[in-house]
């Protein structure tokens, strides 16, 4: 651990009073970066990072449970004649009374809310509305991590509007109460997410920034295995108990989060709050008590380190540069496809002739080797290659899955989850990528750009499945065709790999005017 110069002045202190002078910075001294500066702090990997970051992560859990918990809630039961009914495969053409739902009425919405037979728009409208209120909760939520609230208040925030209104679903009446309150859920969840990712980054040092963002995925990961085993325990019961256990659990873990999380210093220095930065660097690395800070100085005239930044102006900052509204509209573009397949295929498993349990759960299953692979070779890989390669991976085995027999049953469900698998992996990337291509100003409001992209992709999913079901492996045709178009656009980016972590808009655009110039030399 590199400790700063003894003879320089700390900027916490007890013999330090109130009037004394600024330590004295020679001009001729290049300033260095607030990355190279931190990276001085957490650049060794600790107990302590790693407690915080997991912990941190740890609501990514919560994010895929009521990202994916409409698989079981919204499911269309089976059901069985209670009457001779030949041959018909659809209860909307037989007669009332002459079938009947294998297990109680109150397992599903659709069975107790008798939605077997209504329209495409009024099935997909619940799970609709989560990622319509997700898409919203990004554009209002979006940028109060970079400026007011911060990114551990936010996270907080996310948890807490979550929690409550899956609470609150439970008590839902009939379906518009139930997709109102989902919505809501969408709106809250918004950054969840994006905060925990951006925030454990943030906690640690550059060597071991793409590991520690993993961590999330894997939690994500764990957090969608649990709900097979959640729904298939409450198979008999209703479909309120499936929102009851995934929805204390988060209520809990904001009392958690207020008094084990740190805010990020990054962002504490960005916005001027110097002396909480400190506190927290004291906290989170191996810093001794009387060590010199001094240095953290430097970063007080830079223009675009100010506190009075408005709402939506880190939007706005990025719309402004012409290279930053290129990146953040390719990313997005390829963030609206990869969102379609990763949270459509999901959906979809229960358009297939396979148990609903097992299905969902070696999709889940399929996550974990997209995630090993990316924890153990994220420094390795290109992120521009990666993302193209397993885009089109995805969309091959999508489309390959929809044009197959049915005497391919087996060889589809392996399709499936290669599909699936190359989605997750090209998730993982991009999202790491997205961090690498912004600076700290702007970050956590370019990737909850990002994420409303995603959302947006989510958004249509449902009614896609709606339409599918009785086609079976339709869905699938149409995931395929997006996620290929989207994924050409990373040829757009640049390549991020091993670079440097920029804090301002104005460093950000120095190294691309440099990448810029090397490229076309």
């Amino acid at each position: 651990m590199h400790m700063a110069d003894s003879t320089s002045t700390p900027l916490l202190s007890e013999s330090h009073s109130a009037d004394s002078e600024p330590p004295f910075i020679p001009k001729h001294l290049p300033v260095p970066s607030l990355d190279e500066t931190l990276e001085r702090y957490i650049g060794d990997f600790g107990w302590a990072q790693l407690f915080r970051a997991f912990l941190v992560s740890f609501a990514w859990v919560f994010d895929a449970q009521q990202s994916f918990i409409s698989v079981f809630t919204d499911a269309e039961p089976s059901w069985h004649c209670t009457e001779l009914c030949a041959s018909v495969s659809d209860v909307c053409w037989l007669p009332k009374g002459s079938w009947s739902w294998d297990r109680a009425a109150e397992t599903s919405i659709v069975s107790e809310w008798n939605l077997a037979c209504v329209g495409y728009f009024i099935k997909s409208l619940p799970a609709s509305s989560f990622f319509i209120g997700s898409m919203v909760g990004g554009l209002v939520l979006a940028t109060l991590a970079d400026s007011s609230l911060g990114r551990k208040n936010t996270l907080l925030l996310s948890c807490l509007i979550m929690s409550a209104a899956g609470i609150l679903t439970i008590f839902s009446p009939n379906l518009w109460i139930y997709s109102g309150l989902r919505f809501v859920s969408g709106f809250g969840r918004a950054t969840l997410g994006t905060c925990a990712l951006v925030l454990s980054t943030e906690l640690v040092g550059k060597r071991c920034r793409g590991q520690v963002g993993v961590i999330g995925f894997f939690l994500f990961t764990l957090g969608f295995l649990t709900l097979p085993v959640i729904a298939y325990l409450n198979r008999d019961s209703s479909w309120r108990d499936i929102f009851l256990w995934t929805s204390i659990p988060p209520l809990l873990y904001s009392f958690l989060v207020i008094f084990f999380v740190r805010e990020s210093p990054r962002w504490l220095l960005v916005r001027g709050r110097k002396e909480e930065a400190v506190a927290t660097l004291k906290s989170i690395g191996d810093v001794k008590i009387n060590s010199s800070f001094s240095d953290l100085m430097a970063f007080e005239e830079k223009e675009e380190i100010s506190s009075n930044l408005n709402l939506f102006s880190a939007i706005s900052i990025l719309l402004e540069k012409r290279w930053a509204m290129q990146r953040l509209s390719a990313v997005m573009t390829v963030g609206f496809g990869v969102g379609m397949v990763y949270y459509g295929m999901p959906l979809a498993l229960g358009n297939l002739p396979f148990n609903l349990y097992w299905n969902v759960t070696l999709n889940a299953l399929s996550e974990l080797p997209s995630s090993l692979i990316v924890v153990f070779f994220i420094e390795k890989m290109n992120r521009k290659s990666s993302v193209l390669a397993f885009t089109m991976i995805s969309g091959v085995c999508s489309i390959v899955c929809a044009v197959m027999g049915e005497e391919w049953r087996t060889v589809k469900i392996g399709l499936e989850l290669v599909s699936y698998f190359s989605t997750c992996a090209a998730f993982d990337i991009l999202l790491i990528c997205n961090i690498e291509l912004f600076p700290t100003s702007v970050r956590n409001s370019a990737m909850a750009m990002v994420r409303q992209a995603v959302m947006f992709g989510g958004a249509f999913c449902p009614l896609i499945v709606a339409m599918g079901r009785g086609s079976g492996y339709l869905s699938y045709g149409v995931f395929g065709v997006v996620i290929i178009s989207c994924g050409l656009f990373v040829g757009c980016l640049p390549e991020t790999r091993g670079g440097r972590l920029c804090d301002t808009m104005e460093e950000e655009e120095k190294k691309h005017r440099r990448g810029s110039v090397s490229s076309s030399a």
